[in-house]
């Protein structure tokens, strides 16, 4: 049996985009620079012509990555959560206990993470870290650069 992997409704709609634009857009135009670059004649030594064809698989491996993905999908409607802990679809209000910085992550899944958006995979070692953990608690994370401590400040679900 195949594992699920959670996420959120706004995940999966972006990944059900991507694919729409992967096969709508991308695949058409791919065919078309392909079918221009075999117009050029001697395909063994003609660059466009293979440009294209590596773009083509690359194209179709991310198809094939993205259906495996949709379909192996477990869509966790956040609006339905609620609690003082947290978990999995949660948006949580850190601050640093060395250093006085706040930080907001949401808990999101693998294939929806974007540290620089604020939404961490529920797999990195800080929302592990998190999970299970409450308004007032502190939590100790092994990162890159050393431990860092964290408060947790508040906990939602939106």
């Amino acid at each position: 049996m195949m594992e699920k992997i959670p996420m959120t409704a706004e995940g999966h709609t972006a990944l059900e985009a991507e694919l729409k634009r992967l096969k709508s857009e991308e695949r058409p135009r791919i065919i078309q620079a392909i079918s221009d670059a075999r117009a050029h004649g001697d395909l063994s030594e003609n660059a466009e012509y293979h440009a294209a064809k590596e773009a083509q698989g690359l194209n179709e491996a991310r198809i094939a990555e993205l259906e495996e993905s949709i379909g192996r999908s477990e869509v966790i409607d956040i609006s339905k959560l609620s609690g003082d802990s947290v978990k999995f679809g949660a948006t949580v209000l850190l601050v640093d206990e060395d250093t006085d910085e706040k930080k907001t992550y949401r808990i999101v899944g693998d294939l929806e993470a974007d540290v620089k958006t604020g939404k961490i995979s529920i797999s990195s070692p800080i929302a592990r870290a998190l999970i299970g953990k409450s308004v007032g608690d502190s939590v100790e994370v092994a990162a890159p650069g050393g431990a860092r401590a964290y408060e947790i400040l508040k906990v939602k679900f939106v």
